[in-house]
C-alpha cells in the first residue's frame, strides 16, 4: 500500500472564497485525499450533518457563520471530528482562541502547501486513532456481553455443566416473586445470586436489603430485622426502622439463615404468612411486601431433625432450591474465573496487568480452593497487587497456594493434578479446556491466556487431538 493509499481521507474545505477554496481541494487531491467543498459555514455545517468526514478546513473569516462558529457548532455535532482553521487575519489572540475552542490547528494565508499537508497528515492519523479506540471498546463490550451470555449470568461466571444448570433456574425464577433457597460453601457466590435473582426481577428498582444472620446476636437481630419503639430495651432512645420494612416492595435477603434464632424464626414466618410486621415493643403493625430470598451453608434439613430450625419455616423457604457447587466440583470454570478475576482487578486497582502465564494459571488451577470463588478472587487481587511485572507469574503466586498439599482438584472437576510435573498439569490443563471449548482452539487459546500458534505447538507437543 503507498503512502498516498495510507492517509487517503475524506475533506471538507469551507470558504466563500471559491478560487482560494478550489486551489486547496486540487492540491489536497493529488495527495490523493477526496475533497469536498461549501460556500459558507451554513452550507459546511449542513454536509457535516449528513455525509461523514475525516477532517475540516475552514477559513476563519467568511460571510454568515464565521470559522470559530462553525468550530462551535462542529465540537457540539462531532467533537471526535478535527477541524483546522486558516486566515489571513492571524494574531496570536485568534490562534489562541481557536486552539482553546477545540481546533486541532491553525494556518495563515497564503497557506504552505507542505505545512498544510503535515498538519492535515497529523489531525486525520489522530482522529482515525481515537475513532478505533472507540470501536475496540465497542468491541470488547460487545465480546463481553457475548461471553457474559455463552458463561453467565449477571456477572456470574461458569461453563460447567452444575452451573449452566443454575443459570437456567436463575432465569426461570428472577422474573416471578417466589421465594428462594440458596445453598453451597462459604464462598461459592450465595449473595451474588440472590442479587442476580433481585436485578433481574421486577422489583430491581426497589430496594436490595441484606442481612448476615450470623453477624447478630438474637436481641440484636430482632431489632435489626423487624425495628424497635423508643423504650422497647435499654438504650433504645429513638424509634427505629426494620430491615425488612426497608425491603418493603424490594428484596430481603437473609444470609445464613441456618443461625438464626428459634424465637426469631418464628416471628419472621408470622411475617410471611400475615405480610405485615411488628417493631420490638411496639402494637402496631406495617403491611409489608417483600420477596424473600436465603441462603445458607447449613443442612436445614438436619438442622431441623436436631430442634434448631423450624420445619415450618424451611417448607416457607425452599419454594425453589439452588444448589452452587463448590469451585472444586467445578474446575473447568477456574480458567475462566482466572482471566476475569485477572482483568477486573487489574482495571480496578490499575495496576496495568495483561494477564496470567500457563504456568501460573495451572497452579491455580491444581489447588482445591476450600474458600472457593471468594478465596479465588482474594488470591488474584493480592497476585495483582504484589504483581513484579504486566504478566502474573509463578512467583506472584501466594506460597500458600503453591505449598499446599494435595492440591489435584477434586472429584466432579475432571481433574485428578495431585503429585503431577508442571508438564503434566499443562498438558491435563489444556486437554480440559479444549473438551469444554469442543475443540474450538480460538476459544481455547482466549481461556487459557496464549497465542493460538502457541497452544497448536502444545496440542502437537503433548499429542492431543
Amino acid at each position: 500500500m503507498s503512502e498516498e493509499e495510507e492517509v487517503r481521507a475524506t475533506v471538507l474545505v469551507i470558504d466563500d472564497d471559491e478560487v482560494h477554496a478550489e486551489s486547496l481541494a486540487d492540491a489536497l487531491e493529488i495527495d490523493g485525499y477526496a475533497c469536498r467543498l461549501a460556500g459558507s459555514g451554513e452550507a459546511g455545517l449542513d454536509l457535516i450533518g449528513e455525509e461523514q468526514f475525516d477532517a475540516v478546513l475552514t477559513d476563519l473569516v467568511m460571510r454568515g457563520k464565521t470559522g470559530l462558529e462553525v468550530l462551535a457548532e462542529v465540537k457540539q455535532l462531532k467533537p471526535d471530528l478535527p477541524v483546522l482553521l486558516i486566515t489571513g487575519h492571524a494574531t496570536v489572540e485568534s490562534a489562541v482562541d481557536a486552539m482553546r475552542r477545540g481546533a486541532e490547528d491553525y494556518l495563515q494565508k497564503p497557506v504552505n502547501l507542505g505545512e498544510l499537508r503535515a498538519k492535515l497528515r497529523k489531525a486525520v492519523d489522530r482522529a482515525r486513532l481515537a475513532r478505533r479506540n472507540l470501536e475496540l471498546e465497542a468491541e470488547n463490550v460487545e465480546l463481553q456481553r457475548q461471553i457474559d451470555k455463552r458463561f453467565g449470568f449477571e456477572g456470574i461466571l461458569g461453563h460447567s455443566p452444575q452451573m449452566q444448570r443454575v443459570f437456567e433456574i436463575l432465569g426461570q425464577v428472577s422474573p416471578k416473586v417466589v421465594t428462594v433457597l440458596v445453598l453451597g460453601e462459604s464462598g461459592t457466590g450465595k449473595e451474588l445470586i440472590a442479587r442476580a435473582i433481585h436485578l433481574n426481577s421486577p422489583r430491581a428498582k426497589e430496594n436490595f436489603v441484606a442481612v448476615n444472620c450470623a453477624a447478630l446476636t438474637e436481641g440484636l437481630i430482632e431489632s435489626e430485622l423487624f425495628g424497635h419503639t423508643r423504650g422497647a430495651f435499654t438504650g433504645a432512645v429513638t424509634d427505629k426502622k426494620g430491615r425488612i420494612a426497608f425491603a418493603d416492595k424490594g428484596t430481603l435477603f437473609l444470609d445464613e439463615v441456618g443461625d438464626m434464632p428459634l424465637a426469631t424464626q418464628a416471628k419472621l414466618l408470622r411475617v410471611l404468612e400475615a405480610r405485615e410486621v411488628t417493631q420490638v415493643g411496639g402494637n402496631e403493625t406495617q403491611d409489608v411486601d417483600i420477596r424473600l430470598i436465603a441462603a445458607t451453608n447449613h443442612d436445614l434439613h438436619q438442622a431441623v431433625a436436631e430442634g434448631r430450625f423450624r420445619a415450618d419455616l424451611l417448607f416457607r423457604l425452599q419454594v425453589v432450591t439452588i444448589q452452587l457447587p463448590p469451585l472444586r466440583d467445578r474446575a473447568g470454570d477456574t480458567p475462566l474465573l482466572i482471566e476475569h478475576f485477572v482483568r477486573e482487578l487489574s482495571e480496578e486497582h490499575q495496576r496495568g496487568v495483561r494477564g496470567i502465564s500457563p504456568e501460573a494459571r495451572a497452579l491455580l488451577v491444581r489447588y482445591r480452593w476450600p474458600g472457593n470463588v471468594r478465596e479465588l478472587r482474594n488470591a488474584i487481587e493480592n497476585m495483582v497487587l504484589l504483581a513484579r511485572g504486566d504478566l502474573l507469574s509463578v512467583d506472584d503466586v501466594p506460597e500458600s497456594i503453591k505449598g499446599a498439599d494435595g492440591a489435584g482438584v477434586g472429584a466432579g472437576g475432571g481433574l485428578d493434578l495431585a503429585g503431577r510435573s508442571l508438564e503434566e498439569v499443562e498438558r491435563a490443563l489444556i486437554a480440559a479446556n479444549l473438551s469444554l471449548m469442543e475443540g474450538n482452539r480460538q476459544k481455547t487459546a482466549k481461556v487459557l491466556g496464549i497465542g493460538e500458534r502457541t497452544l497448536y505447538r502444545k496440542i502437537k507437543e503433548y499429542g492431543l487431538q
